[in-house]
C-alpha cells in the first residue's frame, strides 16, 4: 500500500532474539522468529522509495508464553527485558533514518545494539568491489629492488617535524635477516602525533633518546612485500601488507614479519584504517565501553579518526554530537551521519551543548585537549565517559607540548560518578589485527565511509609539507602521502 500510495514511512516488525540466534528448546519458535528477521533485511532496498522496514528483537519479555522458559535461565541473561525497553527500541528504529532492513538487539546485558554486530559480521569477511582483493600478488614488470632508497629520519629533537627531520639515502642491504620482510611502501599515512615524535615524547628518558638519534619517522604504510628473509611463513612477494612501526616515511622499510598486517590492497583508504581507524574503533569499544542509546560527542570529528568514531557511534545506535571548523568539514559530517554537527566558526559550542543537551553527554572523544577539553568536562553527563585520544592544540608551539593542570578535577568527577580515560594505541596492538578487519568489512559492505583529504602530497621530501598542512588546521579526512605514483596508479588498475 505505500509502494502504490508513494506515502514513505516506517515498518516495524517484531521478531526475537530467537530469531538472531538458535533457542535449543523451542526451535520451531526460534525457526519462524529467523523468518521474521531474513525477511525484514531483504526489504532494506525498499529505503530508496523512502519506505524503512526494521525488526525489533527483544531477549525474554514477560508473557505467558516465557513463563514457560526455565527461570534460571532467565536469570541468567540478565532477567525479563522491560516493556519499556522495546518501546525505546522502537522510538530509536523509527527515529534513526539511516537504518533500513536493519534488527534492533534488546537485552539487559548489553542494551539496544544492531545486529549483526561488528564482531558476528568479521567472522564472515566478504570483501566487495569497493574494497576489492588482490587476487595473485602483483609485482609490476620489471620490478628490481634498488641498491639505496630514500627515507626520513629526525636528527634532532624538535616539535617542528620540518627543523627535527631531512631525507637520507641509504643502502639497501640484502639479503634481509631471517624473519623479516622488505615492504615497497606505496603510501603512508599523516598523524597528529608525528611532531610528538619529532620531539621525543615517545621514549623515557634523554638518555635512551641521546643513543637513539638519528632514527627513523613515520607510524604507518602500506605497499607490496618486496622480499623475505628465511624463515618467513605465509607471505610472499607481492602480498599487500600494511605496518604500524617506526618507519613509514620511507620507499622501503624492513621489519620482522610479525608486524606485517595483511590487507587486501593497499589503498589510500586502508592507511586511514591504521593509526586513525585503529584508534577510534578500539578506544570506543575499550576506554568508552560503547553502548547504544547513549548521546556521543566527538571533538575535531572532520579528522582522520573523528570521522571514524562518529561513524562508529551511529553503528552502535547512538545520537552523535561532533565539532569542526568550516563548511567543507561540517558537510562532510552531515554526509557520514551526524545528527548534530557544531561549526565553531558559526556556533559557541559550550551554549549549544547547554541549550540542546542539558543533561550532558554521556561519552566524549576528545582530540583537542585545553580549553576544549575543559569544555567537554563540563558538557558530561553523570555516569559520563570522557576518552582522551590526543591533544593537538597542545603539540604545537614555541616551547613544545607542555603538561597541564586541572584543579578540581577530582572533586568534578566524584560529583558525577565520571570517568576520564586515557587511550594510547600501542598498548592495544594484541587487537589491531581483529579490528582492522571489521573495518575492512564495515567499508567494504557500503556501511562506512573514508574521508582522504583532497590535498596530494607526492614523494618523500613532501612528507614535511604534509605534516605542516594537518596541524594547519585546514585538513579534511585523513591526510596521506603517496610515497611512490607509479606503484600507486598501477595497483589502481588491479
Amino acid at each position: 500500500m505505500m509502494q502504490n500510495t508513494r506515502k514513505p514511512g516506517v515498518i516495524i516488525n517484531l521478531g526475537s532474539a530467537s530469531g538472531l540466534y538458535p533457542m535449543y528448546f523451542d526451535p520451531i519458535y526460534s525457526g519462524s522468529k529467523g523468518g521474521v528477521v531474513m525477511f525484514t533485511r531483504s526489504l532494506a532496498p525498499y529505503k530508496r522509495q523512502g519506505i524503512r522496514v526494521n525488526v525489533l528483537c527483544p531477549e525474554f519479555v514477560q508473557t505467558a508464553l516465557v513463563s514457560k522458559v526455565n527461570q534460571d535461565f532467565i536469570n541468567h541473561i540478565g532477567g525479563y527485558v522491560p516493556m519499556d525497553m522495546v518501546v525505546k527500541g522502537a522510538f530509536e528504529l523509527i527515529s534513526n533514518e539511516n537504518k533500513a532492513g536493519s534488527c534492533l538487539w534488546i537485552s539487559n546485558r548489553r542494551g539496544l545494539e544492531y545486529w549483526p554486530t561488528p564482531a558476528e559480521e568479521a567472522k564472515y569477511l566478504i570483501h566487495s568491489s569497493k574494497l576489492r582483493r588482490i587476487t595473485s600478488t602483483f609485482v609490476p614488470p620489471n620490478f628490481q629492488i634498488p641498491q639505496s632508497f630514500e627515507k626520513i629520519v629526525v636528527h634532532t629533537l624538535s616539535h617542528n617535524f620540518r627543523s627535527a627531520t631531512r631525507v637520507v639515502r641509504v643502502q639497501l642491504k640484502l639479503p634481509l635477516k631471517p624473519h623479516h620482510v622488505l615492504l615497497k611502501v606505496i603510501y603512508a599515512g599523516v598523524n597528529a602525533s608525528d611532531v610528538n615524535f619529532s620531539s621525543g615524547r615517545y621514549f623515557s628518558n634523554d638518555k635512551d633518546l641521546a643513543s637513539r638519534l638519528p632514527f627513523d619517522a613515520g607510524f604507518e604504510a602500506v605497499g607490496i612485500v618486496a622480499a623475505i628473509g628465511d624463515s618467513v611463513r605465509g607471505l610472499k612477494v607481492g602480498t599487500p601488507a600494511a605496518i604500524m612501526t617506526f618507519g613509514g616515511y620511507a620507499e622501503f622499510a624492513m621489519v620482522p614479519a610479525k608486524h606485517i598486517l595483511p590487507i587486501p590492497r593497499p589503498d589510500p583508504e586502508v592507511i586511514a584504517m591504521l593509526t586513525s581507524g585503529l584508534t577510534a574503533s578500539i578506544s570506543v569499544e575499550k576506554a568508552a565501553q560503547m553502548e547504544s542509546g547513549k548521546v556521543v560527542l566527538v571533538t575535531a570529528a572532520a579528522g582522520g579518526t573523528g570521522q571514524f568514531a562518529v561513524q562508529l557511534a551511529k553503528l552502535a545506535g547512538n545520537t552523535v554530537v561532533a565539532t569542526c571548523g568550516g563548511n567543507a568539514k561540517a558537510n562532510l559530517l552531515r554526509d557520514l551521519g551526524v545528527d548534530r554537527v557544531i561549526d565553531y566558526t558559526k556556533e559557541d559550542i559550550k551554549s549549544v551543548l547547554k541549550k540542546e543537551f542539558p543533561k550532558g553527554v554521556d561519552i566524549v572523544y576528545e582530540s583537542v585537549g585545553g580549553k576544549m577539553f575543559d569544555l567537554c568536562l563540563n558538557a558530561l553527563a553523570v555516569y559520563g565517559r570522557l576518552v582522551v585520544i590526543g591533544m593537538i592544540s597542545q603539540y604545537q608551539g614555541e616551547h613544545g607540548w607542555k603538561p597541564q593542570n586541572y584543579p578540581g578535577l577530582c572533586e568534578k568527577l566524584l560529583a558525577k560518578s565520571q570517568t576520564v580515560a586515557g587511550f594510547f594505541l600501542v598498548q592495544y596492538a594484541h587487537l589491531w589485527q581483529e579490528h582492522l578487519s571489521r573495518l575492512i568489512y564495515l567499508f567494504s559492505s557500503g556501511k562506512l565511509k573514508v574521508a582522504i583529504d583532497p590535498k596530494t602530497f607526492v614523494g618523500i621530501p613532501y612528507v614535511a609539507d604534509a605534516v605542516e598542512y594537518l596541524h594547519s588546521g585546514k585538513s579534511t579526512g585523513k591526510v596521506v602521502v603517496c610515497i611512490d605514483p607509479s606503484f600507486s596508479q598501477q595497483v589502481a588498475k588491479l
